[in-house]
């Protein structure tokens, strides 16, 4: 409990700096947003090119993991999209929100510092392959679910186009072609440009950390408590359940990696969730979800370091 202890305290710590300086007027909302354009549009994306080049792209990019990953989270998604439009009679755009918000981790702004805490240089491997999983399979297939919902009559090719006008905008999407580019090509990066880039990855951590805390305060969830729960529930528990029994049949001799999946999977759901349920006059549930995840977090993601701990996963 101790060693658990030790490795949540600067996260909380760090989070509650972000929660005072907005709740103190230190920091306003503009500002914040503007530290979470820093991490999402510069030291996120910097992390990910140096997580993909650093190493052989063999070692970083485990298909096992991948398949394991991606298994889990698309499942899910299919489980709860069917469970909230065929049993539950709710539109199917609202059934890809729900879908989105429980099987997509906020991998950048809380899986990945906390695993890089917990596990240190390998949790930046774990963000590369875990950002294919989440830019390239479940985001873009909320988005489509979402959109032919609302527009069930309307011109199919043009609601695809418009999702793909989106993606290839994404910043995480772009580092990711451009790492996974440099480390096919076998491309050495410039001295300089490759200390900017190790720079600005080293400030994802706390900078992202400090965002979510500062992003906390103000959050309303009057109302909401019903609708976000069940998204909460599915997010921070059934999420890992999945990844634990998908690892536990595709890896099973390999604890590192399960590890990784469960921390990551562990966290809330994407940092821009409630601007995505926004568009689906969802806005609302979407913020209460994330503001009601990232307080149980707190105590889920505890627990599930202990587990881990007591299991042998982590080394003590």
């Amino acid at each position: 409990m101790l060693h658990t202890l030790s490795i949540m305290a600067p996260i909380l710590l760090l989070m509650g700096l972000g929660y005072t300086a907005a709740h103190v007027r230190l920091i306003s909302r503009e500002q914040l947003q503007g530290i979470g354009q820093l991490v999402m549009y510069f030291a996120l994306p910097a992390l990910i090119i140096r997580a993909l080049t650093e190493n052989p792209l063999g070692e970083t990019i485990d298909p096992y993991y991948l398949l394991a990953y991606g298994l889990a989270s698309i499942v899910l998604f299919t489980l709860v999209l069917y469970w909230t439009c065929r049993v539950s009679g709710r539109p199917l755009s609202t059934g890809a929100m729900y879908a989105l918000g429980i099987s997509a981790s906020n991998s950048a702004f809380s899986g990945y510092p906390i695993a890089s805490m917990v596990l240190g240089p390998s949790a930046a491997t774990f963000l590369a392959q875990n950002m294919i999983i989440e830019n390239l399979l479940i985001l873009p297939a909320a988005l489509i679910i979402a959109e032919l919902g609302q527009h069930q009559r309307g011109n199919r090719i043009a609601t695809f186009l418009t999702v793909g006008r989106r993606l290839i905008r994404n910043p995480l999407l772009l580092a990711l072609c451009i790492g996974v580019a440099l480390a096919i090509l076998e491309i050495q990066l410039p001295g300089p440009l490759s200390q900017v880039i190790d720079m600005l990855a080293n400030a994802t951590a706390p900078t992202a950390l400090f965002a979510v805390g500062g992003a906390l305060y103000g959050l309303q969830v009057r109302g909401l408590v019903s609708s976000a729960s069940l998204i909460v529930f599915g997010k921070l528990v059934l999420h890992p359940l999945a990844m634990l029994i998908t690892f536990s049949l595709i890896m099973p001799g390999s604890p590192d990696a399960l590890a990784g999946a469960l921390l990551f999977a562990s966290v809330p759901m994407i940092s821009i969730f409630p601007l995505i349920c926004q568009r689906y006059s969802m806005g609302n549930i979407g913020a209460g979800a994330l503001f009601i995840a990232s307080l149980a977090s707190f105590v889920t993601i505890t627990c599930v370091i202990a587990l881990m701990s007591y299991f042998g996963l982590l080394m003590p």
